[in-house]
């Protein structure tokens, strides 16, 4: 789905725009009163004639503290802090404007024009307040034009002594190249809403949904989000491993759904949730899926839970091979025979992927059915990071996969015993690590052991993977892999790129390693003779498909033309006044 990969990353680069703002209101604070004092000053020394500048600055400051305050009422939801930043930004732009002003002045020689620049910088000011209210703060367009001017007026009638007002604010070609400005930044709120018609009603809409989820009131993105999705068939698989003496019940889970899209919305949390739902006794992998299968509001997510009380019975044993791995160029498969049902762990690590594509597990399950596997049940590791697999590694994973179950179809079966431990319980709590935190299943088969590891996490930092199974190597002690769930829950607000933290980029490997060996000794100590199920649940949910992220990519794609142009016309105009005023 190369389409949907494209339109996902294309949404996600937007959300690289949030990290603009600075990450808390009492920065902007700072920041709108250290630019706005420079305001104060600039002007102080060109215009007044008084020694007491501080006197100065402390008037437009008082104005600036008193607007961010009015302007609440303006606000959707009357949002203070936001308020705060956009007096920053607007405070920001009028001194770049008057900075700009001076310099082309001092250029050309043009002193006398120095004064007019504050004027277009003032209604520079006020369109870019029109664009942030109408486009971000829930303002509507009429009442967005109304108050645009209220604190430029009043910042400017603060700065500028009385004596120059008439002058000033009388001048035609400021006023005009302003009054373009205004009209400019009008006609961008305008053209920008409408940037997704038909499907979206208002691409503001959207973005003001998202910025509100972001403070965790999910109502309106989950709203819109299930109202553009559609049914689906979803099928999860476990296997449920049981001992006789109850001392181990645990269940490796393959959803039929992906964690996402974001946190905290929809199935963001999703592994955690089944986590918690199997008595904290489970190891949620990712399964061959992408941001298609994303469960768009706690509604279906509640009834994605409640279908595992209706799972089937598909499979029953007490025996499987020992583990197989094999290592084509960059690309690893290991699998394991539960009677005749395999399971399959495909990595790139250290070199990393993205979502693994359905393609691969199509064909890997024609290549399992054409060798008489019943069923094969594939994991995504997602070990680490990197781009989407193509090309010479896609051929090497399938050859792999491919080559792992021939060997597999022909290995003698041996009685399992396993264990099972994780780390509730531990002082394991870190903000690359989701709320299920990490798990160790201990497989000993005929008089070896091997160990599969798991953590709650969206992804891992490359080469982590390796550092721990080189760890357990030193302990004398196989660890086949480790596999994350890739949630997409976050336990702190996250100011990165990827709008995340792998596992390992926050906490030290040598300090998870320990965490690792530490809950693989006691999954050790409990391993006891088991039997297994296989165990399958279907349910009809809506999910979001791949058209909603096109749909929605492609509005925000036709908003950043027209601000692209929008930027463009205007530079040419700033240039223009700068030159001619």
């Amino acid at each position: 789905m190369k389409a949907n990969t494209d339109s996902v990353h294309s949404i996600h680069r937007w959300n690289t725009l949030t990290l603009i703002n600075p990450s808390s209101h009492k920065h902007s604070l700072v920041f709108s009163i250290a630019v706005t004092a420079v305001l104060g000053l600039v002007t102080h020394f060109s215009y007044a004639e008084s020694e007491y500048w501080y006197l100065h600055v402390a008037a437009v400051l008082g104005v600036l503290l008193a607007t961010q305050y009015t302007d609440t009422f303006a606000i959707r939801n009357r949002e203070y802090s936001k308020s705060i930043h956009l007096s920053l930004f607007g405070a920001a732009t009028w001194l770049v404007a008057i900075s700009a002003g001076i310099g082309a002045s001092a250029i050309l020689g043009q002193t006398e024009a120095q004064a007019q620049y504050f004027v277009v910088g003032l209604f520079l000011f006020a369109s870019f307040r029109v664009g942030i209210l109408t486009s971000v703060l829930g303002t509507g367009i009429k009442k967005a034009l109304l108050v645009c001017m209220v604190p430029p007026i009043a910042m400017f009638l603060a700065l500028i002594p009385p004596a120059m007002w008439q002058e000033m604010l009388a001048d035609p070609n400021s006023i005009m190249f302003g009054a373009v400005f205004l009209a400019m930044g009008t006609a961008w709120s305008m053209l920008t809403d409408r940037a997704g018609k038909p499907i979206l009603e208002s691409t503001h809409r959207l973005i003001q949904a998202y910025l509100l989820s972001l403070r965790r009131d999910n109502t309106e993105i989950e709203d819109l989000l299930e109202k553009n999705s559609h049914p689906h068939d979803i099928s999860t698989t476990q296997i449920r491993i049981r001992s006789g003496d109850e001392k181990t019940d645990v269940r490796l889970v393959l959803p039929g759904v992906h964690p996402g899209p974001y946190h905290p919305i929809g199935g963001s949390n999703i592994p955690y949730l089944i986590y918690e739902k199997l008595d904290s006794s489970a190891m949620v992998m990712h399964s061959i899926s992408n941001h298609t299968l994303n469960l768009p509001s706690k509604g279906q997510v509640n009834r994605y839970l409640d279908s595992f009380s209706a799972s089937t019975v598909e499979g029953t044993g007490s025996s499987c091979t020992e583990p197989v791995t094999v290592q084509v160029n960059r690309a690893r498969a290991i699998g394991i025979m539960f009677e005749r049902n395999a399971l399959l762990v495909l990595s790139l690590s250290p070199h990393g992927m993205e979502d693994l594509p359905t393609s691969v597990k199509t064909e890997i399950e024609e290549h399992a059915s054409r060798i008489g596997i019943d069923r094969v049940m594939v994991i995504d590791s997602h070990n680490a990071m990197g781009a989407e697999i193509s090309g010479d590694d896609k051929s090497d994973m399938l050859a792999a996969a491919r080559s792992c179950l021939d060997t597999l179809h022909t290995k003698p079966l041996h009685k399992i015993e396993v264990g099972y431990a994780n780390s509730d319980g531990m002082d394991v709590v870190t903000p690359d690590l989701g709320m299920g935190g990490i798990g160790i299943l201990c497989l000993r088969i005929n008089g070896r052991t091997y160990f599969l590891g798991w953590a709650d996490s969206n992804n891992m930092e490359n080469g982590m993977r390796e550092k721990i199974v080189a760890k357990f190597a030193e302990s004398g002690m196989t660890l086949l892999d480790i596999c994350t769930s890739d949630t997409h829950f976050s336990r702190t607000k996250v100011r990165t790129k990827n709008g995340y933290y792998q596992f390992g980029v926050v906490t030290d490997p040598d300090k998870v390693a320990s965490w690792y060996l530490e809950i693989a000794q006691k999954a050790q100590e409990s391993a006891s003779h088991v039997s297994f199920e296989v165990l399958v649940n279907n349910v009809k949910l809506q999910i979001m498909g791949e058209k909603i992220f096109e749909d929605y990519s492609a509005a925000l794609y036709r908003a950043l033309g027209f601000t692209k142009v929008m930027s463009a016309l205007g530079m040419g105009v700033f240039i223009a006044q700068l030159i001619l005023v």
